[in-house]
């Protein structure tokens, strides 16, 4: 059955969804975006999975949390060897999170509470179950022979450069059906699509479309920048460079490799024009690349979300590795702004594939509340637009889990120097005494971390001085705030450990001062400037004759004139 017969929507179901897209097209710019990892966020009939139906079951939790919209981690047909990375059908859904009608359900539902939906697309390789691979390795002269990454191996039958899997070892895998070599970027079972055949261009436009015409208001991009590899199949350099273990941990071998070669290619720019051009005939949709391109990556991201004809916007690992200190915030922030032009960032500070921030800034830290809503304070003043993961809002930190425990095939590859990805992706905590917090009435997929518990929503909520009270305080903030949404940045100077800046837009401005010491600070008001109203979330920063005082890990956030 091909992908359009699916499932159809009637003429009206369309120009209804048109509508709610169009209402705002411009939605995206600024909005706070939530990551939901549907395996872990509410389970609703008890296989230990969580599944769309639960996300619908928790959307009124979102609605009262403030945010624009939802990311959904993949729930397309997979066999789950990457946890749904790995797409074996782009077009129907995976029976352990529901089927089609579910995932409209939700949709609409979601719609209804004024959510938009974005949804992942893993666009740079599929399962080696998918029909299309299938077909692709059977031999060499099919009508899908070149839709797939295929090499001859070099006289001594090893593999045709030195490229590297991102999960270890070479990139190339030999088949035996070819008698080629493939190329994986990631698992030898996620065999990446060869984006020089504009059929396979073709195809995976048909499956944006399919998503785009059933209300979708959007997608997440998966590795955008590894669509295209170097035609000539050249060997990388060797990285000259200090850099940082941002893409990869320090223990793999792919972080010695300058990937100049098998990734971040020019052809690739070509394609996102083509992708934004289906977009806009949809208005109000909108996209968000995941780029990882080591150093590089701020730079690519401006290039891939500049002029207004590629991608909306891109997020990179850059606040998603390592610890926040004040010196490494001020430089990413910076360096991005003194190139970005029109372009428009995401910023997230934790994800499905990184260790929770409120892990990584412990050891700044001897106030772990205080930090997490410090660093939730500067990520939703700045400008761009924002992805919260689920849970960073309640706090929690990145599980400590034992290796019988583990089911995430890149941490089980380098364990225990790099425990892999599940420490992050543990059942979210709803109920501190239900069975297994409220996720599920079954044993779960992961543990539920017993120091999570005391964090819990129902622990939380009604709080004055939680994390969660004080996220949705921020985020009304910023609904609120037509500069801190749209508006342009401007660093001001500042001492010691205080970074601060206005944002500005058609006559508002709202000052943001954040003290990442671990004493208080005070930070004289820019001449000229007075305050209007303080942002009530909760800091206790002060203003006396001019100047702010600003606590110990806190910020003072103000609308200005």
């Amino acid at each position: 059955m091909k992908q359009k017969d699916r499932m159809t929507m009637t003429s009206l179901e369309k120009v209804v969804a048109k509508a709610d897209r169009t209402a705002d097209p411009d939605w995206w710019r600024g909005a706070v975006i939530y990551q939901i990892y549907p395996r872990s966020f509410q389970d609703s009939n008890g296989d230990g999975i969580g599944d769309l139906a639960g996300v619908t079951a928790r959307l009124g939790y979102l609605e009262d949390l403030g945010v624009d919209a939802v990311w959904l981690s993949p729930f397309f047909k997979s066999p789950m060897k990457d946890f749904g990375y790995d797409v074996s059908d782009y077009c129907d859904v995976d029976p352990i999170f529901g089927t089609l009608d579910d995932f409209k359900r939700m949709v609409d539902e979601a719609h209804r509470r004024g959510i938009k939906v974005i949804i992942d697309q893993v666009l740079s390789h599929t399962s080696d179950q998918h029909p299309w691979f299938t077909e692709s390795r059977a031999d060499q002269t099919n009508p899908k022979a070149d839709w797939y990454v295929w090499a001859d191996a070099k006289e001594d039958g090893t593999p045709p450069n030195n490229w590297l899997s991102v999960f270890g070892g070479s990139s190339w895998e030999w088949d035996t059906q070819r008698c080629q070599y493939y190329l994986h970027n990631f698992l030898a079972s996620q065999p990446d699509l060869n984006f020089h055949c504009p059929a396979v261009q073709d195809a995976l436009l048909d499956v944006l479309k399919f998503w785009l015409d059933l209300g979708v208001d959007g997608f997440r991009l998966d590795t955008a920048n590894f669509y295209f590899h170097d035609k000539q199949l050249r060997s990388n350099p060797p990285q000259t460079r200090s850099v940082a273990a941002i893409d990869a941990p320090r223990v793999n071998p792919y972080l010695r490799q300058d990937h100049i070669y098998d990734k971040s290619q020019p052809e690739n720019l070509v394609f996102l024009q083509r992708m934004r051009r289906l977009l806009d005939q949809y208005p109000g949709t909108t996209t968000v690349g995941e780029i990882g391109d080591g150093d590089r990556s701020l730079t690519t991201m401006t290039a891939y979300t500049s002029g207004g004809d590629k991608l909306h916007m891109c997020y990179t690992f850059d606040l998603l590795g390592g610890a926040a200190t004040h010196a490494y915030v001020e430089k990413t922030l910076k360096t991005f702004e003194a190139g970005a032009g029109d372009a428009w960032p995401c910023w997230a500070l934790s994800n499905h594939d990184a260790v929770r921030h409120a892990t990584r800034n412990l050891p700044l830290t001897q106030n772990p509340l205080r930090q997490g809503k410090l660093m939730g304070a500067l990520h939703l003043c700045l400008r761009g637009s924002v992805c919260i993961y689920e849970g960073d809002e309640l706090g929690l930190t990145e599980a400590d889990l034992a290796f019988e425990d583990l089911v995430d095939p890149y941490g089980i590859r380098f364990w225990p120097e790099f425990k892999g990805r599940d420490g992050c992706r543990t059942p979210m905590v709803w109920e501190a005494e239900a069975v297994n917090a409220g996720f599920s009435d079954g044993k779960p997929w992961l543990p539920v971390p017993a120091d999570h518990l005391e964090k819990a929503v129902d622990r939380q909520a009604g709080k004055a001085d939680s994390q969660l009270e004080f996220y949705k305080a921020m985020i009304a903030w910023r609904r609120r705030s037509r500069a801190l949404t749209k508006g342009s940045v401007r660093f001001l100077p500042s001492d010691g450990d205080i970074l601060a800046f206005v944002r500005e837009t058609d006559g508002e401005t709202v000052l943001c001062v954040f003290n990442f010491g671990q004493s208080g600070a005070g930070f004289p008001l820019p001449e000229g400037l007075s305050v209007v109203s303080v942002a009530d979330v909760g800091f206790g920063s002060t203003l006396v004759e001019g100047v702010a005082t600003v606590p110990a890990e806190s910020a003072f956030i103000a609308t200005v004139k």
